[in-house]
């Protein structure tokens, strides 16, 4: 009992100092940004999207006393988040690896690696090609009688539950790829579900965008191409009917998982 306490404690000062260290560099990261090029740069380049599809002259406003101060800073903290997200997923990694056997370190690596690239991908389509078509589109609709004037809260908030839906979107082929070579669902049973994906597409769309057309078709069209990539992918990864995801450890990693164990005790 003895032992597996101090197991126990070890685990958690090392997830203690590895929490540190990634607080550490999202804090760094912010500090440079926060100097340069500050945030109210960050926010103004969060912000060139909807500037660029206002009336010429058109500017934000601030409704709140600290608002223009703390929104931006929030901005700042988002981005270096991302920044540091790297080191933060890799101190994750280093957490978790050494209770992996070598064969799901060879399957949970490259899903972390693709998860993450695939978030990045989605935010980055988000901004650089949604925003701009859909900002554009709602403000064709305005009446030559007001003078937009959003403001910066509201922009932000909209900003962040966009960038966390296709974000999120863009993750369905490693959902897809997951389920498949767990053995939880077939290639048959993915092919199958075309028609309820579509109109699920569709439904989230409706749900998590604004409610136009067009911003509904940007995020509903490439949730459906991005589960047939998934489909696609799934046709490489999927297990024999019958075949169990567990494999029995081979003598050198039980060899290495004893060597670990020592070492803790130690």
């Amino acid at each position: 009992m003895s032992e597996q306490q101090d197991t126990f404690i070890s685990h958690l000062v090392e997830l203690r100092d590895r929490l540190l260290r990634s607080l550490l560099a999202v804090g760094v990261v912010f500090i440079a940004l926060f100097i340069y090029p500050g945030s109210g740069t960050l926010y103004d380049y969060l912000a060139a999207p909807l500037m660029q599809a206002l009336p010429e002259g058109a500017k934000m406003i601030a409704t709140g006393v600290i608002t223009p101060f703390l929104v931006p800073v929030k901005v700042t903290a988002w981005v270096a988040l991302m920044i540091a997200l790297p080191y933060v997923l890799y101190q994750a990694w280093a957490f978790v690896a050494p209770g992996l056997y070598a064969h799901e370190k060879r399957l949970v690596l490259p899903l972390v690696v693709a998860s993450t690239v695939l978030f990045v991908a989605g935010i980055a389509f988000c901004y650089y090609f949604v925003f701009c078509k859909v900002f554009a589109f709602i403000n064709s609709f305005a009446p030559q009688s007001i003078t937009p004037a959003p403001d910066i809260e509201a922009y932000f908030s909209f900003v962040l539950t966009m960038f966390l839906a296709f974000g999120v979107t863009f993750e369905i082929p490693v959902v897809v790829v997951v389920l498949a070579r767990a053995g939880i669902v077939t290639l048959d049973q993915l092919k199958a579900a075309r028609p309820y994906v579509i109109v699920g597409a569709f439904v989230v769309a409706a749900i998590v965008t604004p409610p136009d057309v067009l911003s509904q078709l940007l995020l509903a069209i490439p949730m459906c191409a991005l589960y047939e990539l998934g489909v696609f992918l799934a046709r490489f990864i999927t297990k024999p009917a019958g075949q169990s995801d567990w494999k029995a450890p081979t003598g050198a990693e039980m060899e290495a998982e004893l060597d670990r164990a020592e070492g803790r005790k130690d």
